[in-house]
């Protein structure tokens, strides 16, 4: 993609979320404003499947998990078939591997890398989109979000769930009493961050315990700096992490890691900080930090707290490193692991707007479905970030780590999760990290 559709996503995404900053309503209940349900006549026929049961498994838990058993739920409920949800754990790739191994695999799999997708796809472990999944996708997806799920021409997922990752969320009150505002880019990010904590809270909340929350960290910092079309190359290993690129990037990202006094907890706090945690321990009553750089998705973990969304929690766009800032996107593709009438009737109805309704009327979800009516979003924050990546088209930047190899970009404790908990660990050492980084990736891409 050309550096104009980047900058073309920019504008929509960061538009949408500087309009959030003014809005209400909590992310999980419906509000004047909108917010949908699951009342609205069906869009899609689906089979009935009376005494199927359908094995499906997610990395889901806590909201999401309960959000997403209510979309299960409608399948149920229009098919007759029975599911049984199965937690994943991370590791969704060793997951899969030993269920398959072991004769046992799930019917369908919410998988979150592209990259294993595609490895799954050529092991054969996947099956392609049946006629009614491929023309709901067909109808309903852009051409980029379609190719996303496909290996070798082949249609095999569905994006179910998508998300904005180049967002920081932030604790209103601690922003009024610091006297600070949002920031634009990252030289005033860091600048704001030293503000907050001379005016006595923690500024920067990192869920480091989780090795995938510091590959966005460096994603958009990447994008943002090096240019798409860099991004692109690292991406798919065509340059190596030893570039100079990559040391530039991690060299920023060490001038907000290793400064003193600007992370939650210090850099040992954060590495036992889990996401999940990163998010509410930024807006619980008595908040351990000020922001916490997320996706759209932790409006879900908001909602555990008593902060409300537009009001006590507020969104900007990740800063500006270079001219522009980054919109880095990541999602859930549903695939299917087993051929049979019930999981190609799951897909196509995920691939529905039915299915999107019902969590996005929930909150903490963001479709690129183009039938699903803005208008059933809970909130003007979901509205507006959903509408902005559906009329982004295809003008997208995937998560970098999401397209690579399970082995580097997806699993817990090795690869780039790894390097990047050592590299918080120890923010000076660059070079060490690059060189892990380059070592890692060539054994996993295989060049």
């Amino acid at each position: 993609m050309r550096h104009a559709t980047l900058r073309t996503a920019t504008a929509l995404v960061a538009v949408g979320a500087l309009a959030l900053t003014g809005c209400g309503g909590d992310s999980g209940s419906r509000n004047d404003e909108g917010g949908g349900g699951t009342d609205s006549a069906p869009t899609v026929r689906l089979p009935k499947l009376n005494g199927q049961t359908l094995q499906v498994t997610a990395v889901w838990t806590g909201p999401e998990r309960e959000n997403f058993t209510k979309v299960l739920d409608e399948f149920e409920k229009r098919t007759g078939a029975k599911i049984d949800f199965v937690p994943s754990g991370d590791d969704m790739a060793g997951f899969i591997g030993s269920k398959v191994a072991g004769g046992g695999a799930p019917d369908v799999a919410m998988l979150q890398q592209v990259g294993v997708l595609q490895e799954f796809a050529k092991k054969g472990w996947l099956k392609p989109l049946g006629p009614a999944a491929e023309k709901e996708l067909g109808k309903n997806f852009s051409k980029g979000w379609q190719e996303l799920g496909s290996y070798n021409g082949k249609r095999y997922g569905v994006y179910f769930k998508a998300s904005n990752k180049s967002l920081v969320w932030y604790n209103t009150q601690a922003f009024e009493n610091a006297g600070v505002s949002e920031p634009k880019d990252w030289k005033g990010f860091l600048k704001t961050a030293r503000t907050l904590a001379d005016s006595g809270v923690e500024p920067v909340s990192v869920g480091g315990a989780d090795g995938w929350t510091l590959t966005d960290w460096f994603e958009n910092i990447y994008l943002s700096q090096a240019g798409p079309e860099k991004y692109d190359q690292l991406a798919k290993h065509e340059i190596k992490w030893t570039d100079p690129s990559v040391k530039q990037a991690l060299t920023t990202l060490g001038s907000l890691f290793g400064a003193k006094g600007l992370l939650a907890g210090g850099n040992s706090g954060a590495l036992q900080t889990a996401f999940p945690q990163s998010v509410t321990q930024t807006f619980k009553d008595e908040p351990q930090a000020a922001m916490v750089s997320s996706a759209d998705f932790a409006a879900a973990n908001i909602g555990q707290t008593k902060a409300k969304i537009g009001t006590d929690a507020k969104v900007f766009p990740f800063p500006a490193v270079g001219k522009e800032s980054p919109v880095v996107t990541g999602g859930d593709v549903a695939v299917a692991l087993k051929d049979n009438k019930a999981s190609q009737a799951l897909l196509t109805f995920l691939a529905s707007p039915d299915a999107a309704r019902i969590w996005a009327g929930q909150g903490g979800f963001v479709s690129a479905n183009k039938k699903l009516d803005p208008a059933v979003y809970p909130n003007a924050v979901f509205r507006e970030i959903g509408k902005a990546l559906v009329a982004a088209g295809d003008d997208f930047r995937f998560d970098m780590s999401d397209q690579a190899p399970a082995s580097f970009g997806g699993k817990p404790g090795q690869g780039e999760w790894k390097a990047l908990q050592d590299f918080l660990k120890n923010p000076k050492d660059v070079a060490g990290t690059q060189a892990q980084l380059e070592k890692d990736a060539a054994k996993s891409f295989g060049n």
